[in-house]
């Protein structure tokens, strides 16, 4: 008799709403990091930080579309006082914190730690605060809430803010509509954007459930400091939007052929559309439609004629995509933000302006999930069995003499010469603990 699985039960009303909900779109939002200089005022902060965030229950509520969310670095947490035996148990990815890990994630370069904007990179990020809308009306009252938490608060102090948002078109500085992709999350109630997709077990992103390998993850102890916890990396992602539009007119001899090589390069036309649906030309109102441009697998294209095995979205999420390993065991939620003015159509010199996204990563694993995907999927071509330099041609660590292979018949193409249109500008891992674990890290007495 075949075994009856019994549905998953999360207990929604202590996960924190940002570690799950997709975010909304069109949206604006803000990004704080705060320092703590006294372990009592930083426990003070939690206490008047608790009533700001949102549970997840009920995720599909209009009235829970603005959202505060509060992430912990390592260092965050020793500056708390959180006990040695505690600091010890979480994972020493967590430990070493995100610029120690730099040269495994491909942050080489300009990308390096380096040349970090500050406070990243340094032992001052403690707390990380997201607040995310529909508008900003609704933004306002979340935000204020958050900021009576930490101002005025002697002993705490807000050490970095990036203001987000995306156009109307939802759209991010390169021209691609964003936000598309986002897995169902078994007992969460919230659906996926893939029909096609299976709902992946809640341990994938939420510790204290089994995952896909049908375990526990490792989890922080004591028990209430872990459970319903997740981890996030969080990256400041500056955007080459000059250069990449000048790559694509260097190597095509039309604007139509721009518009289809950075299609190749993405998986998706500008407009949202994926190749592996409409792989000759684009389909704008294919590509506005949630219900449709998300409705996708590869296992039709094994060759990549119509979506490269290397473009953009086929290596973060290859799907049914014959591959090294198994795809399910890697997948995350990836949410981007956009930062910064839009470079205008049709200009391709720099105007020197700071733009990019800003992107979180939520999962339960950081080293299986985020810092695998970074190391071996973006940034290497042996897990679909391509050619081995190749590497993520819109986000790899490309240093100008790298390629980027396009199946197709009689004779492939291979694009020379990609330069790095990413440059990491900072980043930091952050735990996004439970809201039962909030109150026992406001209540430690250490």
């Amino acid at each position: 008799m075949a075994t009856v699985e019994e549905p998953v039960v999360l207990e929604l009303d202590d996960i924190q709403n940002g570690a799950i909900h997709p975010r909304p779109s069109p949206y604006v939002g803000a990004y704080i990091v705060l320092r703590i200089d006294d372990r009592r005022a930083g426990r003070e902060l939690l206490r008047r930080l608790i009533p700001a965030l949102a549970d997840a229950t009920s995720p599909m509520d209009p009235s829970h579309q603005a959202w505060v969310s509060a992430g912990l670095s390592f260092q965050g947490l020793e500056a708390l006082g959180v006990p040695q035996d505690s600091l010890d148990s979480f994972p020493l990815a967590f430990q070493q914190g995100m610029a120690a890990r730099a040269a495994e994630l491909g942050d080489v370069g300009d990308s390096a730690p380096e040349n970090w904007e500050k406070p990243f990179g340094t032992p001052d990020v403690h707390v990380g605060l997201s607040a995310l809308s529909p508008d900003t009306a609704r933004l306002e009252p979340v935000l204020a809430r958050a900021r009576t938490a930490f101002e005025e608060l002697s002993g705490v102090t807000a050490i970095w803010h990036l203001d987000c948002h995306v156009l109307p078109t939802e759209k991010e500085a390169f021209g691609f509509r964003d936000g598309i992709s986002h897995p169902a999350i078994e007992g969460s109630g919230i659906p996926g954007s893939n029909p096609q997709e299976k709902p992946l077990k809640a341990g994938e992103f939420l510790l204290g459930y089994e995952n896909e390998r049908h375990e526990l993850s490792p989890m922080p102890r004591p028990e209430v400091l872990g459970k319903n916890g997740t981890y996030v990396a969080f990256r400041k992602l500056h955007q080459r939007v000059a250069a990449f539009r000048q790559y694509l007119k260097a190597n095509s001899s039309s604007p139509e052929e721009e518009d289809f090589l950075a299609a190749k390069m993405m998986g998706r036309w500008q407009s949202g559309a994926p190749l592996a649906l409409c792989p000759m030309r684009d389909d704008p109102e294919l590509g506005a439609d949630p219900k449709l441009n998300n409705d996708f697998l590869y296992k039709n294209d094994p060759q990549g004629l119509k979506t490269p095995a290397g473009s953009h979205i086929r290596r973060l999420n290859p799907r049914d995509s014959d591959i090294s390993g198994f795809a399910r065991f890697h997948r995350m939620i990836r949410r981007g933000t956009s930062y910064g003015p839009m470079l205008p159509p049709g200009v391709i010199e720099d105007d020197g302006a700071e733009r990019g996204l800003a992107f979180v990563f939520v999962g339960a694993n950081l080293e299986r999930q985020f810092e695998f995907v970074q190391s071996e999927w973006m940034n290497k071509g042996q897990f679909f069995h391509g050619p081995a330099g190749d590497k993520d041609p819109i986000a790899g660590a490309n240093s100008g003499s790298d390629h980027f292979t396009i199946p197709q018949q009689p004779i492939r193409r291979r694009l020379q010469g990609l330069p790095a249109f990413v440059v990491t500008r900072g980043g930091e891992y952050f735990f996004v603990p439970g809201l039962r674990a909030l109150h026992w890290l406001a209540d430690l007495e250490t």
